[in-house]
């Protein structure tokens, strides 16, 4: 069964539907807080940059628009990235929620429904996360992650946390 990359999933606080072009304003009011962005190495809050990087997230196959599930107001995005059917695995990422809905609840939802989908298909979720990225890297330790060393990315500044099945 191939890989699904964009599909409808809902969790008590947060559902995820594939991006679709006409997303782009209210992403991109979520967006361009630059406090969002302040451990990332790119300035998305930049419309010139968002615009760049929602082109590449509608582009890329695997991005999702990330509501509320009682509300449907949008408060982030996140995408399913590089799915390998011969090492069983599949990349989360380009992950960015509203700070208002920081502090763990909606973003271990938004992570815990993304790993649920994704073990139907793969034995391991892999996360690439910016050294600089302090918050990142807690969330994705925190629900079960494991640093591993980076593999196959010459000149890609990042660490590689991966959460097999059987971890989540």
């Amino acid at each position: 069964m191939p890989f699904d990359s964009q599909p409808t999933l809902t969790g008590p606080l947060v559902g995820v539907r594939p991006l679709r072009a006409s997303d782009e304003a209210a992403l991109f009011a979520v967006a361009s807080d630059p406090l969002i962005w302040a451990q990332h190495p790119a300035h998305r809050h930049e419309p010139e940059v968002f615009r760049a990087f929602f082109q590449e997230s509608l582009a890329s196959g695997g991005a999702l628009l990330v509501e509320e599930a009682q509300t449907r107001r949008v408060i982030g995005s996140s995408r399913f990235h590089a799915y390998d059917e011969a090492q069983s695995e599949v990349e989360i990422g380009w992950t960015f929620l509203a700070r208002s809905h920081w502090g763990g609840l909606y973003n271990g939802e938004l992570k815990r429904i993304m790993l649920d989908h994704a073990f139907h298909f793969v034995r391991s979720v892999v996360f690439h996360v910016s050294p600089m990225n302090i918050r990142s890297q807690r969330a994705v330790l925190k629900i079960g992650g494991v640093r591993e060393p980076e593999r196959d990315s010459p000149g890609r500044l990042c660490f590689r946390i991966r959460i097999d099945r059987t971890v989540s």
